[in-house]
């Protein structure tokens, strides 16, 4: 039987992810495995928030079946965590929070309310309220590439601009190249931790029209205090090891910056007051869509049929 999800560790307290490559997943009593030929590595499911699975890896139904039963998010990415191809969670809920979000989303009032807490989250002491969108993103987009630029200085990574093309993967420089690989760990993180908390990936609110908009949204609250240094630090350490000191130095800024803490958070800050007014309201979960509103689900509306 699945596990009672309230025994499940909070969000905040699970381990980020994990990241692996060329291995087979098997399942072992109630959790899972990496079998070797010099013996099994066990992996903490029940207190991890996403299993990130590269190439070469081979991994059993009985162990993904243990996987969505802890409440695991599994992401399928290219070698080196350097691009995402597909994500799937077990885990069932309450679909008041994506109902909420689908509200926010489609109302412009609401949803232009939102992108400025967006942008208050990045500029706390500046009064947003008082500017047009294109003058916030005028200041966010300075405020990256000063980013950049005082991370090239610091550690002496040579820095010529954001240059990245899926198809032209080999011509970027090493700089532009731990950015992508950085990001797309931060990315699934942050797209394990929306969904967690019962919210889409794909409704945005900055980004729009992919299907991890507001997975970007939230990723880009963080990148200059964990991928921007993190890529910069590992090019300048790397010697001739560049994915792994990614890896390592992402994981490191991800944990210290407390990022799964933080997402919960930072929603609940941009969906506050409308959260709290839909707790005040909710009804049962399980109703049925109705006309009228919504009516109890679980009974037979047809009447006494001879």
């Amino acid at each position: 039987m699945p596990k009672d999800l309230h025994e499940l560790p909070r969000l905040c307290d699970s381990i980020s992810y994990i990241s692996i490559e060329k291995a087979i997943i098997e399942q072992e009593d109630s959790s899972i495995v990496i079998v070797r030929d010099d013996g099994n590595i066990p992996i903490p499911v029940s207190s991890l928030t996403c299993l990130l699975l590269g190439p070469g890896t081979s991994i059993t139904h009985a162990a993904m079946k243990t996987i969505a039963d802890n409440g695991c998010m599994v992401v399928w990415c290219g070698e080196n965590t350097g691009c995402f191809y597909a994500s799937g969670m077990g885990e069932t809920r309450s679909a008041d929070n994506l109902l909420l979000q689908a509200k926010l989303c489609m109302d412009p009032e609401a949803h232009m309310a939102v992108v400025r807490k967006m942008y208050e989250i990045r500029f706390p002491t500046v009064p947003t309220k008082t500017m047009t969108l294109q003058q916030i993103r005028g200041m966010e987009g300075i405020r990256v590439k000063e980013t950049y630029k005082v991370e090239s200085k610091r550690t002496g990574v040579k820095w010529s601009g954001r240059d990245y093309k899926k198809t032209e993967w080999e011509d970027s420089d090493d700089i532009n190249k731990a950015l992508s690989m950085s990001n797309a760990i931060l990315y699934s993180v942050c797209h394990a931790a929306i969904v967690s908390l019962g919210f889409s990936p794909g409704l945005g609110f900055v980004h729009t029209g992919k299907m991890l908009s507001f997975v970007y949204d939230i990723a880009d609250l963080y990148k200059t205090e964990t991928t921007i240094p993190a890529a910069f630090e590992a090019v300048r350490d790397a010697k001739g090891n560049l994915e792994e000191k990614v890896k390592l130095y992402t994981r490191q800024k991800i944990a210290k910056a407390r990022i799964l803490k933080r997402v919960a958070d930072d929603i609940e800050k941009l969906f506050q007051t409308s959260m709290q007014e839909e707790h005040q309201n909710r009804e049962d979960a399980g109703e049925i869509w109705d006309t009228d509103g919504r009516v109890i689900g679980g009974r037979n509306y047809g009447g006494d049929l001879k």
